[in-house]
């Protein structure tokens, strides 16, 4: 897939541009981006990744290879209705929308290939964690060309596109929970008196220490966990506040409204575009 446009130009726009870019997976003249009104968001992208801006014709549409849709949810029904008479027949097209399905898309845009993914912002990094589900008209070698790009900015796991809810939950939202921790830690840290650039390395560390070994031992979480408690020590002391501060229910909690919000999501563009059509 050689040329990429971008339909939207947010965060995660940014954050997948950046992946594929640093990554070497596109060069990046072959990527182009568009949004509904903000000039200085693109020339910022443009200026950082060296990509281009869609031009006024939107000529670029037309010699797609593959298409992202990366708008807010609430503005991708706008954003269909402006770039399907454009699109060629050939074009593939990659939604990272949370909450709305592949039959809505197919609905806006017609028959392509479509793919539903749910990256998170580590993709700028190369460190996203990726799910994706396809739609019936994905040829076997555009599926696979999307999941090398994918690859390129992190892990990716093909599910089936309800578990995208929870994907979105889980993945997709994971990054500012672990940011939430890490603002807790720290604030709580900098109260028992470590100064907040010792506390915030300390941080860091730790939390890539504990991800790397779950990943490098293969070792259940909770084994992980007990190899760390002893008996009437520090940890176990920690570990018992958590859980009577209710951590576990706090988290599921968590994941269970986050999920349902995405569902929401896909439920309340329907009825908006079923009820302007």
């Amino acid at each position: 897939m050689e040329k990429i446009v971008f339909v939207g130009a947010g965060s995660m726009a940014e954050a997948v541009i950046s992946g594929i870019c640093k990554q070497g997976t596109v060069t990046p003249s072959n990527v182009f981006v568009m949004n509904r009104a903000d000039e200085a968001r693109l020339q910022l992208l443009q200026n950082t990744y060296g990509i281009s801006i869609v031009s006024a014709d939107k000529n670029e549409l037309s010699n797609a290879d593959l298409v992202v849709l990366a708008t807010k949810p609430k503005d991708v029904y706008t954003a269909m209705e402006q770039i399907s008479p454009l699109l060629n027949e050939r074009a593939v097209v990659l939604s990272v929308l949370a909450g709305v399905s592949m039959d809505t898309i197919e609905l806006g845009l017609g028959k392509h290939g479509i793919a539903r993914s749910m990256p998170n912002t580590s993709a700028a990094i190369g460190k996203s964690a990726t799910g994706i589900a396809f739609n019936s008209s994905m040829k076997s070698i555009e599926k696979q060309e999307i999941l090398a790009l994918l690859s390129s900015i992190g892990i990716v796991a093909e599910v089936e596109e309800d578990d995208l809810h929870a994907v979105t939950a889980l993945s997709g939202s994971g990054p500012a929970y672990i940011y939430y921790l890490a603002e807790a830690l720290e604030t709580a840290a900098m109260r028992a008196g470590i100064e907040q650039p010792i506390a915030r390395d300390l941080i860091i560390q730790t939390i890539e220490g504990a991800a790397c070994m779950l990943r490098q031992t293969q070792e259940e979480p909770a084994l992980l966990r007990e190899n760390v408690t002893s008996p009437g020590g520090t940890t176990e002391a920690g570990l018992r506040a958590l859980t009577s501060a209710g951590f576990q229910e706090a988290v599921f909690s968590c994941i269970e409204h986050a999920e349902k919000r995405s569902r929401e999501l896909g439920s309340t563009e329907v009825k908006e575009s079923t009820s302007s059509s």
